[in-house]
């Protein structure tokens, strides 16, 4: 069902509403990862290790992120979305603010927790809402574009996390990344309103009504393990990736910064844009089950290009290598996205999301992070400030197990819409 700029409720259009989402989007991904840049930074100032520092990228965060999005989500499905992506975005923008303002590590993991508490409350309700705006043919390209808030946030926190940091210190990069997400609460406030919500498409069982219907869903079952896996990959290189550049190659936050936003920014954005139109144009020639042919094609593409960036001795070969697989690290978002909200019934979408959330970012966000400072810390003794090189191989892995799921994924989507179907 497409809903056009002019429908009952709508105060925007509706590819405005997707912008400013994306906006939201991006504040988002700004707080939560400008950590990356910043992790030398706090590693030398607090005297903590690898394993610490992927603790509080991952876990600290990701518990709380994951964890709340479930009940949220339910929230959504039954109240305002738009409220309580307000009110969340409130949250994590203040929580993000008083980064800035902590004295001791300890404070710092809690207030990151309380950042995901937060951010648990947009993603859901944002992709309910484009999901209403936007029909199955459309849907991908408009996931996709509400997608590119990861390059953008990833961009800004990227470059001017590192400046800010090297120039006024890393409490300075917390509180100038809180500050937009405070102003955008306040946009948002003025224009966001919900989009009328499709009719039910559901029987009134309350095996539908609860998890029972989604887990009879086979393509639902793997694009979640699949989009762990992608996302055990993006946040766990991601996370490190200034860490390493600084320790093996010699550069500093801002050269760091500055290159990193360049390629995430730009290059990330057309690769996230492009991810989307390919899947909505495969899924118009062949059906909707196309859309996933998009993130296994992209891990494919990128897998080769991670080892050149992690084993070149040269900076500059490095640098140029990571161009392809940074650019398509969030390849996968519009096209998964797509897919899950066309597989589910109008009233679950939001907890659909919430659940790939869930165990997404309790894999990726997590694990990530962690699981890769664990092995740079074990690796220490061998390679000594060049661990990091060969910890991040994990997240290469991860990425290569991403691509059969997507494939099976792919399989099971005609007979899952047929299901739907059934329910009307």
């Amino acid at each position: 069902m497409t809903m056009r700029p002019e429908a009952r409720g709508a105060r925007i259009p509706r590819g405005a509403i997707v912008l400013l989402l994306s906006a939201i989007y991006a504040v988002n991904y700004i707080d939560r990862q400008i950590l990356a840049i910043i992790l030398e930074h706090i590693k030398h100032e607090f005297r903590v290790s690898d394993t610490l520092l992927g603790l509080l990228v991952g876990p600290a965060f990701a518990l709380f992120y994951a964890t709340l999005g479930m009940p949220i989500a339910l929230a959504a499905d039954r109240m305002s979305r738009s409220r309580i992506i307000i009110a969340s975005l409130a949250c994590f923008s203040a929580m993000t603010l008083a980064c800035g303002l902590v004295a001791r590590f300890w404070q710092l993991v809690v207030a990151r927790m309380l950042t995901g508490v937060g951010e648990a409350g947009t993603g859901p309700a944002s992709q309910s809402i484009i999901s209403d705006l936007y029909g199955p043919s459309e849907r991908a390209t408009a996931q996709a574009i509400y997608a590119t808030g990861v390059n953008v946030g990833l961009m800004i926190a990227f470059f001017a996390g590192g400046w800010i940091a090297d120039a006024y210190g890393w409490r300075a990069a917390f509180v100038a990344a809180g500050v937009p997400g405070l102003l955008l609460t306040l946009l948002a406030m003025a224009v966001l309103r919900d989009p009328p919500r499709p009719a039910p498409v559901q029987s009134p069982s309350p095996t539908a009504a609860r998890l029972g219907f989604l887990w009879r869903q086979r393509s639902y079952r793997y694009i979640v393990l699949g989009t762990a896996m992608s996302a055990f990959s993006g946040y766990g290189i991601t996370a490190f990736v200034p860490a390493f550049l600084i320790r093996s190659h010699g550069m500093g936050s801002t050269e760091v910064g500055l290159t990193f936003a360049l390629i995430v920014g730009l290059g990330g954005g057309l690769g996230t844009y492009a991810s989307g139109r390919f899947a909505d144009i495969a899924a118009r020639r062949g059906g909707i089950h196309r859309n996933l042919l998009a993130p296994a094609i992209a891990a494919v593409i990128s897998i080769p290009f991670w080892v050149p960036f992690f084993l070149a001795g040269n900076v500059a070969i490095a640098i140029a290598a990571a161009v392809i697989p940074v650019s398509l690290s969030a390849a996968f978002i519009g096209p998964c996205i797509a897919t899950i909200q066309t597989i589910t019934p109008p009233a679950m979408r939001a907890r659909a999301a919430a659940i790939q959330l869930f165990v997404g970012n309790l894999i990726g966000l997590g694990l990530g992070p962690l699981v890769i400072g664990v092995l740079s810390d074990l690796l220490r003794p061998v390679f000594g400030a060049d661990s990091l090189r060969y910890a991040m191989f994990a997240g290469v892995a991860a990425a290569a197990a991403s691509i059969p799921f997507y494939l099976v994924a792919a399989r099971h989507v005609p007979q899952d819409l047929e299901r739907l179907d059934g329910l009307d």
